[in-house]
């Protein structure tokens, strides 16, 4: 048996079913093909697996929840797939430091419902935070729909527990607040999808929980008054969270949920807002202001936990009500003043040149990040769309580039977009960025072919 030095034979796997499931993500367009699974439950282990899988030149793609878009945890060329599905515990709680000690494979929503019976708080929050893990979550820098206010998750991480591609257990930061004592190595390994080391266990951040907060969905006829409701917004209140989604978002996910349509008339554009009951009045003197500039149209605010959460159906729903469609992804960024005028040109580029193709746009614009989403023509096979799609992407990733944003907000590199790393990022940085890769994992056994071509 493969790695029969360091593991029973019930943590290995290579069933064709098995190897389906683990060698993937939910990105859509590449082949899977792993050789095995492997189940590691302690970091002893997966120390043990790098290095026997050094010595035996065999190439490791750590696997979390799988929930990922750009290809990271994808293992198609016999690849071993190293799943934390076990190492699912969490190990310490310290109520002075507000601080837990959780291995990589704890689910998010695991994390959060902890924290609230230590009437608490874990804000990084998304859509799959019910299936993903802690460790891909910091392996991609996760952010999701509370980064105005709370941040992303390299915020939360006070310390990893991390094997490289040599078999070292490096220990990073150890929970301390202060620490002057030269590279602060948990921020290389936060975001690095796995190329450079195996994240194993994290010391994440807990803070107060927040007032009871109520959601309001606003109807935006134009896409550059998004950005002046959320300035009118930001100068009055703070918001936990600042959503946006197009009219055709908003009839996929209602005809996928049968959800009620929240206003009265179809808008162009809708914002969903999050913020502090607290700040009621604040918040009704905001929407006053922007019904009397002409800003919106209409808006619902909810009267209840039951409709707040019904109201966030609207947005999170949508990336699920849309997957029939195979939609061409792409996570980008550029700052938030940039917004309206970026997510216009880019409307411009795919009318003009592809006027068959719909384009369904969604994102947290309170952070710059737009989730851009062309749903695939009936007429065409996967493998034709998706082949399209990439041929499209270096015409929108220079409208990113001269813009000084990211191909990547959010979702990672991995396979899918690590042909255009260079619209980033620049040929010095990514000359490091390999050095650092050859450092850490000098045969190249972690991840490989993941973030660079």
């Amino acid at each position: 048996m493969m790695f029969e030095e360091v593991l029973s034979p019930g943590q290995v796997k290579n069933d064709a079913d098995s190897l389906a499931v683990w060698g993937k993500d939910w990105t859509n367009g590449f082949s899977v093909a792993p050789s095995a699974v492997v189940f590691p439950e302690d970091n002893h282990q997966v120390a043990g697996l790098v290095a026997y899988a050094r010595r035996e030149k065999i190439a490791l793609v750590p696997s979390g929840g799988r929930t990922g878009l750009s290809g990271g945890a994808v293992a198609g060329h016999g690849e071993v797939v190293v799943s934390f599905d076990r190492m699912n515990k969490i190990l310490n709680f310290n109520p002075e430091e507000r601080l837990v000690t959780c291995q990589a494979g704890v689910i998010t929503q695991a994390l959060q419902e902890f924290a609230r019976e230590q009437n608490l708080f874990y804000p990084v929050d998304f859509a799959s935070s019910g299936s993903s893990q802690l460790g891909g979550n910091v392996a991609t820098n996760a952010g999701g729909i509370k980064v105005i206010r709370y941040g992303l998750t390299r915020d939360w991480v006070a310390g990893l527990r991390v094997v490289t591609g040599t078999g070292q257990l490096l220990h990073c930061n150890n929970g301390l607040v202060k620490n002057a004592t030269g590279y602060d190595m948990r921020h290389l390994f936060i975001g690095s999808e796995g190329t450079l080391g195996l994240i194993c266990e994290l010391d994440m951040r807990l803070t107060k929980p927040p007032a009871p907060q109520v959601v309001m969905v606003l109807g935006v006829p134009r896409v550059d008054h998004l950005l002046d409701v959320l300035n009118s917004f930001n100068h009055t209140l703070t918001l936990s969270a600042f959503e946006f989604f197009s009219d055709l978002a908003l009839e996929k996910v209602c005809a996928h949920r049968t959800l009620a349509r929240p206003l009265a008339e179809p808008a162009a554009y809708y914002a969903l807002l999050e913020f502090d009951e607290t700040a009621m009045d604040s918040a009704g003197k905001a929407f006053e202001h922007c019904i009397n500039e002409g800003w919106v149209a209409d808006g619902v605010l909810s009267q209840s936990q039951a409709q707040a959460a019904s109201l966030w159906q609207l947005r999170e729903g949508i990336s699920e009500s849309i997957a029939a469609h195979t939609p061409y992804k792409n996570d980008l960024s550029v700052t938030v003043s940039q917004v309206p005028e970026f997510l216009s040109e880019v409307d411009r580029f795919v009318d003009d040149s592809y006027p068959d193709f719909e384009v369904c746009w969604y994102g947290h614009i309170g952070d710059g990040n737009l989730h851009l989403n062309i749903l695939r023509p009936e007429h065409l096979s996967v493998e034709e769309f998706m082949a399209m799609g990439h041929a499209m992407s270096p015409n929108i990733f220079s409208l990113v580039q001269t813009r000084g944003g990211s191909i990547s907000a959010e979702h990672g590199v991995g396979l899918l977009k690590k042909d255009f790393l260079h619209y980033s990022r620049s040929e010095a940085e990514i000359t490091l960025m390999k050095g650092l890769k050859n450092l850490f994992d000098p045969d190249q056994i972690l991840n490989p072919g993941k973030l660079f071509a």
